[in-house]
């Protein structure tokens, strides 16, 4: 047997002992590709939807909920699944993908049967309670959002705001600028006011002394 091909032997078998004896760095390696821990939040009372990752927000959205007379369900729900440019059934109504479409382009279809995140067809409904109980999201929000969830996350929908929702959708402070100095003109000084009577007559000495020094000359 050839020197190289023995010191090739050798290299792979001290290599293999390495690696059983000290398996952390591939252990590392499978835990920093880990998927994130979502986790989605609806307030119907903000109107609202926050994504969460690994607790922090990762995107706040504005959304449509339902109406008071088909309100959205509350509590805590899976999404089951994910639909590309979905077929609209209800009762004996098909409605094939395009712009009339009620469900929009995208469709999440949550634990509790019948409901979902989807889109709409009536973009100004977003932001308010106007739908049979789903959750309605704008197209080009909808579509970055199905993006960044998977089948599988988590989603609660609160009914009313408490300690979370108010963390997570209370309005930013208003940013106040600094007022601008003012800036103090400066005044030219007032001219001194002319003497009246007996003294008038001293305040213009000097100038008639001026005067008659002047002539002189």
């Amino acid at each position: 047997m050839k020197i190289g091909t023995i010191k090739s032997i050798l290299v792979t078998g001290i290599l293999a002992a390495m690696a059983m004896v000290n398996p952390a760095p591939m252990l590392a390696q499978q835990t920093s590709t880990q998927a994130p821990v979502r986790q989605i939040v609806v307030s119907l009372e903000d109107r609202k939807l926050a994504l969460i990752e690994d607790g922090q927000v990762k995107k706040i959205y504005s959304v449509a909920v339902g109406k008071p007379s088909t309100p959205s369900p509350q509590g805590t729900f899976t999404i089951e699944r994910r639909v590309v440019n979905p077929v609209y059934r209800h009762g004996d109504r098909i409605v094939e993908p395009g712009p009339g479409n009620p469900v929009g382009t995208r469709w999440m279809g949550l634990s509790t049967k019948g409901y979902g995140i989807h889109g709409t067809n009536e973009p100004k409904s977003i932001g308010k309670a106007a739908s049979h109980g789903c959750i309605r999201m704008g197209k080009a929000d909808l579509e970055e959002f199905y993006a960044l969830v998977q089948a599988g996350d988590q989603v609660q929908i609160v009914g009313t705001r408490n300690e979370q929702t108010a963390r997570l959708f209370e309005p930013a402070p208003m940013q106040t600028t600094d007022k601008p100095a003012v800036q103090e003109s400066k005044a030219e000084p007032a001219a001194a006011p002319t003497p009246a009577g007996a003294d008038a007559a001293k305040f213009l000495e000097p100038a008639l002394f001026t005067i008659a020094v002047a002539s002189l000359r």
